[in-house]
């Protein structure tokens, strides 16, 4: 299926931005509508589900939830949230080779969309069939919906680094409206009806990339046909047939490891170690791999390895900010005073306010960039990253603070997390939608989607680490908890300033 000639964006870099057609979307491409509004609607049910998810495991069961304890509550939100970031790397893979990035993206939604009804259901089985599937389907999705962002912008540049801001808040949005409706619904009604509502919200995203599809013009139309650089070994069925044989190798260990008593597959727990061994495993294999035998002349070597600095910085950054709907969902709950007129305000409802400050936030920054860059004066890249991992670091002192005044069962201000989400959000929106931009820069033109799906990765493992931090909630004094993260966020930021200077060498030109 192709778009008519007007727009051939994906097929011609010089072809003209300026038509009213593609220009009628706050100044960008209209197909960045299309991308906007179906982020918007698959975000609104993937944060309304999460707001509830930790929340529905440790609830007792009489009062419909769960019942489990915090330490396996943990390793299971944990090992979700990374599996819809790990499953981006063969989303990226598919879209690349097979199906299109049109095309995953649009199985992705209906996958998705599956999952949250059968979270609907009652019974453990389709709590855990229902997690599997939106795992499978955020994968398709996830890294091709921002592929495409960037196939809008051949020209690159700042405009670019604006238009993944704009779908940023397109993100936010979904992810605001989403706790106070979905959480609301599942907090004080029932559990499974708020999961039924953010599948619901998955079908309106599918319908509406359906009929905004004519706006995309040939972005994403087909698989990837771009040939090797002139020289560069064949590697289609190389890297397949390397790719099942890491895999293998990789399944093959934690076997061993599991014989041998190091991890325990057969409980939550042990299945989070070990997907953290699989996770960083599979990153390395991948890097050196591309570095090896990936067909890359030297300049593209040097931006593979920004990349993989970036990955590192990317990691621990999202180890702090994704406890939002675990360790500081459970400190809303459980030690803070959410009475306001007599009522008690729901805690999923207090995830909404990290994406209320981008909804605020992420158009002055998107402003800011761009005539940071007109005066010659924007950060580059890797400065933007020390910032958000010091701002994370600093959100997570103020939680120390937060948590020495609840000793002795003192409750708190919800000021304290307000504050926390505040200098998390001055962050995420200094790094996140500049890692997006960043990496669809630096890739190899004829692997986008496979590094977009690698830097999916940085976050699954980000995930999968915040994971088992909440789950220490209740056996590791909050204080320490949060002093910890705190350290690591501000020391990793101060260290990658000092190297600012010979990474930008490393970029050759990329900002």
């Amino acid at each position: 299926m192709t778009q008519p000639p007007a727009t051939t964006l994906a097929s011609d870099p010089a072809a003209p931005l300026a038509s009213p057609e593609q220009r009628s979307f706050f100044g960008h491409p209209r197909g960045l509508s299309t991308l906007f509004f179906t982020e918007l609607w698959e975000r609104f049910s993937f944060y309304g589900m999460k707001a509830l998810l930790f929340l529905f495991m440790t609830a007792a069961a009489e009062k419909g939830g769960l019942g489990f304890d915090t330490t396996k509550a943990g390793a299971i939100y944990g090992l979700y949230t990374a599996g819809v970031y790990l499953t981006a790397m063969p989303g990226g893979w598919l879209a690349d080779r097979i199906l299109g990035q049109r095309r995953a993206v649009l199985f992705g939604g209906i996958i998705i969309a599956l999952g949250h009804f059968s979270m609907a259901l009652p019974g453990v089985f389709f709590f855990y069939l229902g997690l599997l599937l939106i795992v499978v389907g955020t994968g398709l999705l996830k890294p091709n919906i921002s592929a495409m962002v960037g196939g809008l912008y051949p020209e690159g540049g700042a405009r670019r680094d604006a238009g993944f801001s704009i779908f940023y808040m397109g993100i936010n949005i979904g992810a605001f409206i989403a706790p106070l409706v979905v959480g609301t619904l599942g907090e004080q009604v029932d559990w499974h009806l708020g999961f039924g509502l953010a599948g619901l919200g998955m079908v309106f995203g599918v319908i509406q990339y359906l009929i905004g599809g004519r706006h995309l013009g040939e972005v994403g139309q087909q698989p990837k046909r771009v040939e090797a650089r002139p020289g560069a070994p064949e590697q289609r069925g190389t890297s397949r047939g390397l790719g099942l044989a890491v895999v293998g190798v990789l399944v093959a260990l934690l076997v061993v490891l599991q014989g041998m008593g190091v991890v325990d597959l057969t409980t939550a727990v042990g299945l989070s170690r070990a997907g953290g061994l699989l996770i960083v495993s599979l990153a390395l294999a991948f890097f050196a791999y591309m570095f090896t035998a990936g067909g890359l002349d030297a300049s593209e070597k040097r931006r593979l390895g920004v990349i993989g600095i970036l990955f590192i910085c990317s990691t621990l950054f999202w180890a702090g900010f994704e406890q939002a709907g675990s360790s500081l969902n459970v400190f809303a709950r459980d030690r803070t005073d959410r009475v306001l007129f007599g009522w008690e305000i729901p805690a999923s409802t207090l995830q909404a306010i990290n994406a209320l400050f981008i909804i605020l936030l992420a158009p002055v920054f998107a402003w800011l960039w761009v005539r940071l860059n007109k005066r010659g004066r924007e950060p580059s890249s890797p400065a933007k990253f020390s910032l958000g991992l010091v701002l994370m670091g600093l959100g997570f002192g103020v939680m120390v603070v937060a948590s020495l005044a609840t000793a002795g069962g003192h409750k708190v201000s919800p000021l304290w997390l307000v504050l926390t989400y505040l200098l998390h959000t001055l962050g995420e929106l200094s790094l996140s939608p500049v890692g997006l931009s960043t990496v669809t820069k630096l890739a190899p033109p004829r692997a986008v989607g496979q590094m977009m799906g690698v830097w999916f990765m940085s976050m699954s493992l980000g995930n999968l680490i915040a994971g088992q931090l909440a789950g220490q909630v209740e056996t590791l004094p909050l204080p320490q908890l949060f002093g910890a993260v705190a350290a690591t966020g501000v020391a990793a930021g101060l260290i990658l300033a000092l190297f600012v200077r010979p990474i930008r060498r490393m970029m050759g030109g990329v900002h």
